[in-house]
């Protein structure tokens, strides 16, 4: 081929229907593909996830019962026999709400029951669900459990993020008096009277800001 007959097929423009022609088979496919990927979505959602979600819930309703009376709490988590517990539902049924609030129990009856190392295990499960009571709540509880395994890093900035997560005067003063008394058992004693301080500030009518002030006083004697 000569010099002009490249020059002159370079500038021939792409004929945008001949493409089309010769690509059409795979274009089908494509276009087929997604419709596939449609139909499995809808399908998952509807045939499986749904029915499951209202499975766990039915569930969860005797073993939130057995959860309040101290003397079941071990039927709530394991079953009693008949009904499974929140373990299962926990386990069996991932990605409902149900198994997500299972998790959120667990980790409570399991730090009830100081068995810390479980109650971490189901806590760190828990999902957020935006909640300004319940997601600091858990937070919090994080911050519990690895304070009572003494890894007080961690149990501080568990603390400091169930503080910060939702400003409200119930959990914020909650866990900023936590957070400053772990600081005071790292002997930082700086940041504690930082806590103890926003609590009299912020949320003067809260029950933490009661005796506050003498909180205050100990850390600034130790600074």
């Amino acid at each position: 081929m000569s010099t002009s007959e490249i020059k002159n097929t370079e500038k021939t423009p792409l004929n945008r229907g001949s493409f089309l022609q010769n690509n059409s088979k795979s274009l089908v496919f494509i276009v087929a593909g997604i419709a596939a990927l449609i139909v499995l979505y809808i399908g998952y959602q509807y045939l499986y996830l749904k029915p499951r979600a209202e499975k766990a819930a039915s569930l969860m309703y005797k073993a939130e019962q057995y959860a309040a009376i101290d003397s079941l709490q071990q039927k709530a988590i394991t079953g009693d026999g008949s009904l499974i517990g929140l373990k299962e539902i926990a386990d069996e049924y991932s990605n409902t709400a149900s198994a997500n609030m299972a998790n959120a129990y667990l980790g409570g009856l399991y730090l009830r029951q100081r068995n810390f190392k479980e109650a971490i295990n189901y806590l760190e499960r828990y999902s957020e669900t935006g909640s300004e009571v319940l997601d600091p709540l858990i937070i919090g509880l994080l911050g519990d459990a690895y304070s009572e395994e003494k890894i007080y890093d961690k149990a501080a900035n568990f603390y400091k993020k169930a503080a910060e997560k939702s400003t409200n005067s119930y959990t914020s003063p909650l866990f900023l008096k936590k957070l400053g008394l772990v600081y005071e058992v790292q002997n930082d004693f700086k940041n504690a009277e930082s806590a103890y301080t926003k609590i009299l500030n912020d949320f003067p009518e809260s029950t933490e800001a009661s005796g506050i002030e003498g909180y205050i006083a100990r850390v600034q004697a130790k600074n």
